[in-house]
């Protein structure tokens, strides 16, 4: 999971001004191309990762379920037993508590660690989706230069970078490539914002579910829940 998402964050921190740059040197978008194969491939793999994960939460989260309402029901008993007098079934039925205890923190704590790797993976998800909307826009535009640029008989050589472009006195050039570095900014920027929303709001719905189980804990130690 940790080499997944090392890929991914190579692909989402990649500089698409330089990959620009390449396919108009190297008159190909190619390199384009490739970049979109492998944001694709990945984002098949960090789906079903998620999937994975988002599964292991639900399972573990009905296990702490389980565990906890058997607990429930060993204090009970316990209080019973000793109530009866009968403290040797009340001894058994406390070290079945103790251990069942030390298991739901077990679980807790995998819990946690499973929930943020959840996390991880949608976060990296939206953001390189966003890359790779980004790539396929600027992908027709930079299709559309390069045409351009064969029927005005720019050589390869020429094309040493799209700040070179931008100076070479073509005005229909010029216009297309700022457009491009205009619309990879703003979608780098847009790209930003909405992964930050993504990571506040997933902290808001996790601290609200964790305050829900503290509540849900409260109203079964008062005799309240349904």
């Amino acid at each position: 999971m940790a080499s997944l998402l090392e890929k991914v964050s190579t692909l989402i921190s990649a500089n698409l001004h330089a990959l620009v740059d390449q396919a108009l040197q190297s008159n190909s978008l190619a390199v384009i191309d490739h970049y979109i194969r492998e944001v694709e491939n990945h984002l098949e793999e960090l789906e079903d990762a998620a999937a994975t994960v988002g599964g292991e939460v639900r399972s573990i989260q009905r296990k702490i379920a389980e565990y906890e309402q058997r607990a429930q029901e060993l204090d009970r008993a316990i209080d019973a037993f000793l109530v009866e007098g009968n403290e040797e079934y009340a001894a058994a039925a406390q070290s079945k508590l103790n251990s069942t205890q030390r298991l739901i923190e077990t679980y807790r704590e995998q819990l946690q660690r499973q929930q943020a790797e959840y996390e991880k993976l949608l976060s990296a998800k939206v953001k390189l989706e966003a890359r790779l909307t980004t790539m396929k826009q600027e992908r027709e535009e930079l299709a559309a230069l390069l045409e351009l640029a064969k029927s005005k008989e720019i050589t390869v050589k020429a094309m040493e970078s799209l700040d070179d472009l931008m100076g070479a006195g073509d005005t229909d050039i010029r216009r297309i490539a700022e457009s491009i570095y205009r619309r990879l900014d703003k979608a780098t920027a847009a790209s930003e914002m909405r992964a930050a929303r993504l990571d506040e709001e997933m902290d808001r719905v996790l601290e609200r579910s964790a305050i829900d189980r503290q509540l849900e804990e409260r109203k079964r130690r008062l005799g309240l829940a349904q």
